[in-house]
């Protein structure tokens, strides 16, 4: 534990999902698998496409959300962060979009790529501009229009994903009891092979060679990702319950990246935390990358699942490879 002063803690929270439904039987129509299979080999029954939006619009509507549970006014946010990969265009960031929507004048911001450990990353990033004392209201907002990197004909990667976004937002709390109290995070490069999405970067430009060949889609080496992930989430996460003299009984809710309902399992029996200790809403909303935490956070302190004071412990993977856990204390009354 460091000696702060004063930690970041989550005061507001809002999520915005999009009315069309695709659910497994629509993919039994289009690609050659089974309502069942996809249940078994993923949890997922449902998930969310926006079909006239972008990222922004997604991002727009998770803080209008937070803004009008919260009370939160537009001209008093200093900063907006945006974690995603699928930002409306390279620039400008889609956060300046954002915060053009709602009006927040007063407010600098910036887009955050580290896929699905984009929300941990982007919230560490925040706390740390509260811990500074130079910013008193940090939004953070986890937003992925991911039906716009979708190959439809690749069984093995439509079925996964959906379209959402959810926002915190961090204000300053003198009461180092709560908040955010500790993340250990990490990045390692050699597997960026493994998930990916080649065309559009520098180093494959949109050519109608690199569209013929399927670059400007998520490619996916799916039994490499499933074993990392597994062992980067929970070794990540039982580093830090073990740092904080943590046991399985102290922690209220595991609150991991929604990939896969196989992941998430192995990744709670490996830290001894028992399935109704696990934020799980994967199966209607399917993997939305750096949207799932928050929506996850969201979801359950609204159905009066969280409370002040539950001690929870946040776990992600994603490419990069990225991966990471934190250790946060619920403030919210």
């Amino acid at each position: 534990m460091t000696n702060r002063t004063q930690n970041a803690v989550i005061t507001g929270v809002g999520m915005y999902v999009p009315e069309t439904v695709l659910d497994n039987k629509y993919f039994e129509k289009i690609v050659d698998t089974t309502n069942e299979w996809i249940l078994s080999r993923t949890g997922i029954s449902e998930r969310r496409i926006i079909e006239n939006g972008t990222t922004s619009d997604l991002a727009t509507g998770a803080l209008r959300d937070l803004m009008a549970s919260s009370g939160l006014q537009a001209e008093d946010i200093d900063v907006i962060i945006i974690c995603t990969i699928t930002p409306d265009m390279f620039f400008p960031a889609t956060a300046c979009i954002v915060q053009n929507n709602v009006g927040a004048k007063n407010a600098w911001g910036f887009d955050l790529s580290a896929a699905c450990s984009g929300f941990l990353f982007g919230l560490e990033t925040g706390s740390a501009l509260i811990e500074s004392g130079r910013y008193k209201k940090v939004v953070v907002i986890g937003a992925d229009k991911m039906s716009s990197v979708i190959d439809y004909t690749d069984r093995n990667t439509c079925i996964l994903f959906g379209d959402a976004a959810s926002a915190v937002l961090l204000e300053s709390t003198s009461d180092t009891n709560y908040g955010i109290q500790d993340s250990i995070l990490h990045c390692d490069g050699s597997g960026k092979d493994a998930l990916c999405m080649l065309g559009g970067g520098s180093k494959n430009p949109a050519s109608y060679e690199t569209i013929d060949k399927g670059y400007h889609f998520i490619y996916q080496d799916g039994k490499t990702v499933f074993k990392a992930a597994v062992n980067g989430m929970a070794d990540v996460s039982y580093k830090i319950m073990q740092k904080h003299n943590l046991t399985g009984d102290d922690v209220a809710y595991l609150v991991p990246h929604q990939a896969n309902l196989r992941i998430i399992d192995a990744t709670a029996k490996k830290m001894n935390i028992t399935r109704d200790k696990v934020m799980i809403n994967i199966g209607k909303y399917g993997n939305t990358t750096a949207a799932t935490i928050p929506l996850c956070l969201t979801e359950y302190y609204r159905d009066g699942k969280v409370k002040k004071g539950d001690k929870l412990i946040l776990a992600a993977f994603g490419a990069g490879f990225t991966w990471g856990s934190m250790y946060i204390v619920w403030g919210i009354d």
